[in-house]
């Protein structure tokens, strides 16, 4: 919703700036113009990108119009669920996790916590370094080294598309300028025509510098800042159960390694000591 408003905002100050200062819209109409700078973009965009990179980045593109997922009711589920395994780890033993882990769509423990339930990444995420502390064949260092390697690489995964995207705002300015080259050499060629009309040309010829550095600062560039943020939020999940999972690995109780894992989230999504234990409480 924040990207409309903000393409909404940048038109009608754009435009609306133009007309109030004594513009005519109708001028920087210009359906040729877009043609090129368009089309150069998306060809030059499928030309740098893989196969792979293009899926990831179209699939990408439909969150930029969401919210975040991940609130503070969400963080909450998570923690909560760790604070339960993690409290049936201490009484139970670890094998009595064995269950849960290897079928968790069917354990009543993760069916309470179906938000969390529902994200196959956290899951998998979860689940693998559960069993890897089941079977008991690497040390908290290790484990460590493990994760920071996978959530490493789903960072780089998740950033692909906003690289993509940066990369091809960066080349609008640079298209719109061959526009405008086209247009003037196409307004050379025209030199006999009256003054007039050279000057039509002249300002269409403009347009086309004016329309890619538009679209490059003003709509297709914020986009690739708001999907590194996406990025960002998605890998602060990782990194809380990661912690949490390390802090019970090197001794602390469940509700302290929860406290550890609570410590890693940003102010703004992090739940408070009490509400968490009250939501906690709710749960069990």
């Amino acid at each position: 919703m924040l990207v409309i408003i903000g393409y909404v905002i940048v038109a009608a100050s754009v435009f609306g700036g133009f007309a109030l200062a004594g513009g005519h819209l109708h001028s920087l109409w210009q359906p040729v113009e877009l043609l090129m700078i368009g089309g150069a973009g998306l060809g030059a965009f499928l030309v740098a990108n893989s196969g792979g990179a293009l899926k990831a980045t179209f699939k990408a593109l439909p969150k930029v119009f969401k919210g975040s997922k991940y609130s503070r009711a969400h963080y909450m589920e998570l923690m909560a669920l760790m604070y339960e395994m993690l409290g049936k780890i201490r009484k139970e033993g670890l094998m009595s996790v064995e269950g849960d882990v290897e079928n968790p769509e069917e354990s009543p423990l993760f069916a309470k916590y179906p938000t969390i339930l529902s994200d196959h990444h956290i899951i998998e995420f979860l689940t693998d370094y559960l069993r890897i502390m089941v079977s008991g064949n690497l040390n908290a260092m290790e484990l460590e080294n493990l994760m920071d390697v996978e959530i490493e690489t789903h960072h780089h995964e998740e950033l692909l598309p906003s690289h993509v995207i940066a990369k091809a705002a960066d080349a609008l300015p640079a298209f719109g300028i061959v526009a405008a080259v086209m247009g003037v050499v196409h307004t050379m060629g025209s030199v006999g025509i009256p003054p007039a009309e050279l000057g039509i040309l002249i300002g269409a010829a403009l347009v086309g510098t004016f329309l890619g550095i538009l679209l490059s600062y003003g709509f297709v560039g914020p986009l690739a800042n708001v999907l590194e943020q996406k990025a960002d939020e998605s890998t602060k999940m990782f990194q809380t159960i990661k912690v949490t999972l390390l802090a019970n690995l090197n001794g602390y109780a469940p509700a302290m390694a929860v406290e550890f894992g609570r410590k890693v989230l940003l102010s703004t999504e992090r739940p408070s000591f009490g509400e968490l234990e009250e939501f906690v409480k709710t749960k069990r």
